[in-house]
């Protein structure tokens, strides 16, 4: 199972195992990572699963597909990093992963 690293606004540090195939939105709530509201469960409608990637990963994702960039613009506080963490699929290419969190989604 990959590792990905979430780091809170505030600097905490917290390492998760995540099934290959899930969401990173998913292993983050099932991991209780409180700053992933993910209100509308993964369907790319809400943006409460906004994070930032580390600029050392962000070329190894695929770039965001036009309903999350359009979704993108209306998170709070975003940048040439954000993502929504709904559109990101855990695989073993994404072990060690460092992700960065928002201070607040809202």
């Amino acid at each position: 199972m990959p590792k990905i690293v979430f780091i809170d606004a505030d600097g905490t540090t917290k390492e998760i195992q995540a099934e290959i195939g899930q969401s990173l939105m998913s292993a983050a709530v099932q991991n209780g990572i409180d700053a992933i509201a993910a209100e509308c469960g993964g369907s790319c409608a809400c943006g409460t699963c906004h994070c930032y990637i580390d600029g050392e990963w962000s070329d190894r994702l695929p770039a965001p597909e036009f309903q999350e960039q359009d979704m993108i613009e209306c998170v709070v506080n975003p940048n040439e990093r954000s993502r929504l963490s709904c559109q990101i699929t855990v695989s073993t290419e994404l072990d060690g992963l460092v992700v960065h969190l928002p201070a607040g989604q809202y």
